[in-house]
This record gives C-alpha cells, sequence and structure tokens, in this order.
C-alpha cells in the first residue's frame, strides 16, 4: 500500500483583509517529531495571535489538530480537512496568524485557513511512497544490455551501479512486480545472473510510470 508525503518543509503566506497567513509544511514520522515542529514555529512567531496547527501520522493512524485561539472548527479542522483531501500523511501543518485589525468571521477564518495549507501543498515535493525491495544484481558485461533493456519494463529505480570484473546494479522494484522481474531475468539469462535481495521498504517511486 502507498502513501503521500512531502520531502522537506515549505512555506506559503498571503494576506486576507490585512491578516497575513503564514503556512509550514513539515515532514514528520512521529508524535513527538511534530510537537517539536508546532513548537518550533510558535518560537520564531512569538508575537502572532495565533499558531493553527494539524498533523496526519502513519504510524497508528493519528490525527491531531488545534484551534490555537480561533474559534472552535473555524481553524484547525479545516487544515486536516486539507491534508486529509490532499491525501498526505506523515506531514504537520502549521498556520500562523498575524491579526490585522479585521474580524472575517467563521467563514472567512475557515476559507482563510484552508487556503493557507493548500498554497502549502502546491509549492510542496510529493513523494509517493510505494513498498519496495532493493537489489542487488550482479552481472557480466555480455548480459547488460539485456537486463537494462527490460528494467523498465518492471518500473525499476536505478540507486546505484559499479562497473568493475562485473557490473553490479542496486536498484528499487515494487514488491508486487519483484517475483515476475526476477522470473524475467533469470529467463534472459539462463540464470547466470545473482540477484541478492537487500530487503524491502518505502521509497518515492513519484518519478516513476507505475
Amino acid at each position: 500500500m502507498n502513501y503521500f508525503t512531502i520531502s522537506d518543509i515549505t512555506e506559503s503566506s498571503f494576506i486576507e483583509k490585512r491578516s497575513e497567513f503564514i503556512c509550514r509544511l513539515a515532514p514528520v514520522k512521529t508524535n513527538d517529531e511534530a510537537v517539536n515542529f508546532v513548537n518550533s514555529v510558535r518560537a520564531v512567531h512569538r508575537k502572532a495571535k495565533h499558531n493553527v496547527y494539524a498533523y496526519i501520522l502513519r504510524n497508528d493512524n493519528i490525527s491531531r489538530y488545534s484551534d490555537d485561539g480561533e474559534p472552535q472548527g473555524t481553524a484547525g479542522v479545516p487544515v486536516l480537512d486539507v491534508l486529509r483531501k490532499k491525501g498526505l500523511t506523515d506531514v504537520c501543518a502549521v498556520v500562523t496568524r498575524y491579526f490585522g485589525g479585521i474580524l472575517l468571521g467563521g467563514g472567512g477564518l475557515v476559507r482563510a485557513y484552508s487556503h493557507a495549507v493548500s498554497l502549502a501543498c502546491e509549492s510542496a515535493d510529493i513523494m509517493n511512497m510505494c513498498l519496495c525491495h532493493r537489489l542487488k544484481i550482479t552481472t557480466d558485461y555480455t548480459l547488460y544490455g539485456k537486463i537494462s533493456y527490460i528494467l523498465p519494463e518492471f518500473s525499476t529505480i536505478t540507486v546505484n551501479s559499479g562497473f568493475g570484473s562485473n557490473i553490479v546494479l542496486e536498484i528499487l522494484v515494487l514488491t508486487e512486480k519483484l517475483s515476475p522481474m526476477i522470473k524475467k531475468l533469470t529467463e534472459i539469462t539462463n540464470g547466470s545472473v545473482s540477484i541478492e535481495d537487500c530487503g524491502e521498504l518505502y521509497e518515492d517511486f513519484s518519478s516513476v510510470k507505475i
């Protein structure tokens, strides 16, 4: 099962009726990381009237939010809703509001906080994290052409390649494509290729057409 998250911290801002809304979006994996990120944003924006946050964690399916002084349901929930609609997890959003003196009303606040997070999501580098295997393929030079030709058929990602006395390729292959790929490699090399499975993990496949 794949999931979507972001690669790095991103920030966006806009002004609505003289109130400035600044959203910082960060990748987080644990509750402690999320809380630490929220606190770090609060430390930077101590003078802001509100530092609203929401986060979603894949581990234990945790989600949290806070209106941080805004009317109930007008800030934290809209922020969380945007993250969910974008299909993001292992992510924390903090929206800082510098009050400009003009009340926005409940509907205005919902729209403003939602818009702030949407802007940050649009500027973020979204990663498609897929369950895959890291393989080490060792072959001689005579078979390299055949092997390199069929790898794209299985949506693989080459993470390392070494050209010494033999060719050593380190690749990532989606778990569901592992068996058919090994079968194909074995067939085209008459079983002479060495394939070492280095384990299952989640990696970003956003650059690959799956």
